[in-house]
């Protein structure tokens, strides 16, 4: 028997209950890595905490630790089985910035010379004054909420 899903519409949350089938190859007490099923490449894996956070903000910090704890332990692994050159880890949070799923997920997937993936940075600079004024916001910030 399955165990109960914390988020009904969510295709991971059915993942973790076993509802929905997956190629786990790590487990823990609270996250669970497998295989994604539409890869980019080869050994493209998917680390989830196994409760529900739609993006990492919302996840406490020891959860976040005990995830982020795993993904050299797990990179090594891909990298060995696929003997691949290099590796992306990406997060996205949000559908503006790519998350097509709306639960917390790593993503690890090798790299090849020639892969055809690609990858996109398209540095921008500051108009002067604006780094020092966010720069001070960040600050801000970070001291109203400690």
């Amino acid at each position: 028997m399955a165990a109960e899903v914390s988020e009904p519409d969510c295709i991971f949350c059915k993942i973790v209950a076993g509802q929905i089938p997956s190629m786990s190859v790590l487990e823990t007490k609270s996250v669970l890595a497998f295989m994604d099923i539409g890869p980019l490449a080869e050994a493209h894996l998917l680390v989830i905490p196994k409760r529900h956070y739609a993006r990492l903000d919302e996840m406490p910090e020891q959860e976040v630790r005990e995830l982020t704890t795993l993904l050299p332990r797990l990179a090594r692994v891909v990298v060995k089985v696929t003997e691949a050159e290099g590796y992306n880890i990406l997060q996205n949070n949000g559908q503006v910035a790519g998350q097509a799923v709306e639960h917390v997920h790593f993503h690890i997937i090798p790299r090849k010379e020639g892969d055809g993936l690609g990858y996109r940075w398209p540095a921008k600079e500051y108009e002067p004054g604006r780094a020092d004024e966010i720069h001070g916001r960040l600050l801000q910030a970070l001291k109203a909420r400690n």
